[in-house]
């Protein structure tokens, strides 16, 4: 199969929404990550997301919309729903409802459904004509989620026919998932803040899975259940300062790099990128600082615990990690 990569426009919009309805896949930019896209009403089609990219089945998707009457067709709407779509949407925020007539595909054989309305105007776009669309994000599952066209290009070169070029990605992780079925929870920290939307769902609870990154047996949102985001370089986080952690790598041999904590939206934006450039430039390890648990913070920590097995140490602890087949004790 030849990938196109094509810039967004009315022609990639028109080919993408051609594919959609064919029964094929198309990737497209939003303001979080890219999404792999497949008919939301054609469970075969949406099979193929799943094989491309090795993703487990019973991992949900989200449905991808383009106007609040499509929400309204697929999802019971309820107060709570008014709420978050007059403050949030269009935006980088999933609502969680119970589902009407969608292929079990889509939900992990769930009765709900996660509903997005993306702000991206280039995704608006192509969604306005290919309609409801399902998609994870358009990378190899466990892998960085992708914030560029070509990142998505080099998980998927030769695996889909189409790319939507629409520009790097303006928040750079996924969106924020809460689930409004019932009593409001945060099921995935993103784009919106838990304090944003506190101010708007004053009895929202938040996850224990987010309070405590703990896995769960049945996942109620993607994200939730299995390792993400890691490149083939080990990641290791720190509380406080990385310096030391980094000098003693570089000590033992070990190509590494730090990135500091600096602005919890900058780190976000960046999060990806850092870890799919690390593997690029021959990295073996690469060391976070994590940042404040607040705002974007909680999104940043929620990536980068994944990308690291949930290999977290305290400044001046020692640990013992392996590194490119090889086994070191170091420093932080």
């Amino acid at each position: 199969m030849i990938t196109q990569l094509l810039k967004a426009g009315r022609e990639s919009f028109e080919m993408g929404a051609k594919l959609i309805r064919a029964g094929e896949l198309t990737a497209f930019p939003t303001e979080t990550v890219y999404g792999l896209g497949a008919d939301a009403f054609n469970g075969n089609a949406v099979k193929k997301i799943f094989e491309a990219k090795g993703r487990p089945s019973d991992n949900p998707l989200i449905v991808h919309v383009c106007s609040k009457e499509q929400m309204l067709q697929l999802g019971y709407w309820n107060d709570n729903a008014e709420a978050v779509f007059n403050a949030f949407m269009p935006g980088p925020i999933t609502v969680v409802l119970k589902k009407r007539d969608l292929p079990n595909e889509v939900t992990a054989g769930l009765d709900t459904v996660g509903l997005r309305y993306p702000e991206h105007r280039d995704a608006q776009g192509f969604l306005a004509l290919a309609g409801p669309v399902a998609a994870p994000s358009a990378n190899i599952s466990g892998r960085p989620s992708p914030t560029t066209a070509q990142h998505v290009f080099d998980d998927f070169n030769g695996k889909i026919p189409l790319i939507i070029d629409g520009g790097v990605c303006s928040v750079g992780v996924e969106s924020t998932v809460i689930s409004l079925a019932e009593r409001p929870v945060l099921l995935r920290p993103g784009g919106v803040t838990p304090e944003q939307l506190l101010r708007v769902l004053p009895d929202m609870k938040i996850h224990e899975a987010v309070l405590r990154n703990i896995r769960l047996d049945a996942a109620a949102s993607p994200g939730m259940k299995y390792k993400h985001y890691s490149p083939d370089a080990r990641v290791v986080l720190v509380r406080g300062s990385g310096e030391n952690l980094l000098a003693s790598a570089l000590e033992n041999g070990i190509r590494a790099v730090l990135y500091p904590s600096r602005d919890a939206a900058a780190d976000a934006h960046e999060l990806f990128s850092r870890l799919r450039s690390a593997d690029a430039q021959g990295l073996e390890l690469v060391i976070f600082e994590l940042p404040p648990q607040e705002g974007m913070g909680l999104s940043v920590i929620n990536r980068l615990l994944r990308a690291s097995a949930f290999t977290v140490a305290d400044e001046g602890q020692s640990i013992e990690i392996t590194c490119a087949g090889r086994s070191c004790r170091l420093k932080a």
